[in-house]
């Protein structure tokens, strides 16, 4: 129990707050503004948190620290998939483009965002760099890492690039989608996680504190979840089931769902997604998706 007790903690966590995310991403855009407001406070919450619980080391300490370093994490997604925080490139790419330009463009398109992940990382660090609670900071990167590597994954080509959970706003994403049965990156990355995983529980197994036991086992369940989410990108399953209840309703399309004040900022977006006859673009991916 005093390990199952932090993995379903983490488990739910993760679960409600990605599912969170994505039915706030899904939203009208005039709701983004509002949307950002309340995840902007949150994260300015997790911050407060984590300078609270800093020199706490007891299990209350490692669960509050755990859940302020997930909330701050998931500013980063919900910034990123508002289109608030994004990169400098805001068009899809074009046919022929590939290679290490194509690469290139990727980052462009999410270098605000990178940025923006490593600002928070280093805040985290600073708050807790001379106190015995680390575990925000380590969730924070362990997320931040398994991410990248998703991300790496997806570029480079998985089975299931899980393109129904890129909102229509953020089009140009769906540019760095590329869809195949596996790439050489997907062995090293599930094995340094499994790795990461077995180490973790070992720590957690070691343990004899109650918040070095509620630390480790918060942080092996989620590299575990995150682990599991890589092998989802490629074993034949339909993510989409885990967050059904937070996903627009099939069929319901985003002009339906458009208030007045959309229209303009929808207007705006669009002018940035140019048609793939675009000499100046690269070509999208979308097309091999599911």
């Amino acid at each position: 129990m005093v390990y199952l007790v932090p993995a379903v903690f983490a488990l739910f966590l993760w679960w409600f707050t990605t599912g969170a995310i994505f039915y706030l991403d899904s939203r009208p855009l005039h709701t983004f503004k509002w949307s950002m407001l309340g995840g902007t406070i949150c994260l300015v919450l997790a911050g407060i948190a984590l300078s609270f619980t800093a020199n706490q080391t007891d299990g209350f300490g490692a669960y509050a620290a755990f859940s302020a370093g997930l909330i701050a994490w998931g500013w980063q997604e919900l910034s990123l998939y508002t289109g608030y925080v994004t990169g400098p490139r805001k068009i899809r790419c074009a046919e022929g483009c590939s290679g290490i330009k194509h690469f290139g463009h990727a980052i462009a398109a999410n270098l605000w965002h990178e940025i923006a992940i490593i600002v928070v990382a280093l805040a985290i660090w600073f708050i807790v760099k001379d106190a015995p609670n680390w575990t925000g900071f380590y969730t924070y990167v362990t997320l931040w890492g398994m991410h990248l590597s998703a991300r790496l994954n997806v570029f480079l080509g998985v089975r299931n690039v899980s393109v129904e959970f890129v909102p229509p706003h953020m089009e140009v994403l769906k540019s760095f989608l590329s869809e195949k049965p596996m790439n050489i990156l997907f062995p090293f990355s599930v094995t340094i996680a499994t790795i990461g995983v077995m180490c973790l529980v070992g720590r957690a197994a070691d343990a004899t504190s109650d918040f070095a036991i509620a630390s480790y086992s918060l942080l092996a369940a989620i590299m575990g979840l995150a682990l599991v989410e890589h092998w989802m990108l490629v074993i034949p399953f339909s993510v989409q089931k885990l967050w059904s209840w937070s996903l627009p309703r099939q069929g319901l399309d985003l002009p339906q769902r458009r208030h007045p004040e959309d229209n303009h900022e929808f207007a705006a977006v669009s002018a940035h997604v140019p048609t793939a006859h675009d000499g100046h673009t690269c070509k999208s991916l979308t097309s091999g998706t599911r």
